[in-house]
């Protein structure tokens, strides 16, 4: 694994020790960063299911001024911490140790977020109920992007609580779906 592009593009990333975790492969994080767009103009990204940090490293390292990384597994925050240490720029980024739940409670009243990626487990997908969370507290930039990495079961819907699908693409096992929020 490796950052893909971007400032600190080239550089190794380590893996969440056991089976817990399911890293984003390189050619399927540079798949995402291309339809998402190869690079940002600041905002801000948040990721609550963060795993090793792959994708949130991959967007500040393509523009993203800040962002905000949630997993509950302590080996999987502890590969997070030692992977933006690669980048040598951690005031980029805060990390929880929490479930996804409790994070968006946490950061009820900060600014809203521009990027949102969610790959949860895919056993234990919550992408719907977490999107009418982050909707209720407010959490959502107007035009945000929404990421969503699942498996080819979990036959999302085209629109998400404001969230309108603007691309899906099969990676054998993975699919990766984009969408768009549109405050109505």
């Amino acid at each position: 694994m490796r950052i893909v592009g971007g400032d600190f593009g080239g550089r190794p990333l380590k893996a969440v020790p056991g089976n817990a975790t399911r890293p984003t492969t390189d050619k399927v994080k540079e798949a995402i960063f291309n339809m998402i767009g190869p690079y940002f103009d600041g905002g801000r990204s948040l990721d609550l299911y963060a795993g090793s940090g792959g994708l949130s490293i991959e967007g500040v390292s393509r523009g993203i001024e800040q962002a905000v990384l949630v997993d509950q597994q302590r080996a999987a925050v502890k590969t997070i911490q030692q992977n933006i240490a690669i980048t040598k720029a951690p005031e980029q980024f805060t990390v929880y140790q929490t479930s996804a739940s409790r994070a968006i409670s946490k950061l009820t009243g900060v600014a809203p977020f521009n990027l949102f990626y969610f790959d949860p487990p895919y056993a234990k997908q919550m992408i719907i109920q977490d999107v009418e969370q982050l909707i209720q507290a407010d959490l959502v930039a107007d035009d945000a992007i929404l990421m969503a990495e699942t498996d080819q079961f979990a036959n999302l819907p085209d629109t998400i609580q404001g969230f309108q699908q603007i691309k899906q693409k099969d990676y054998g096992t993975t699919v990766i779906t984009i969408y768009e929020y549109v405050r109505s």
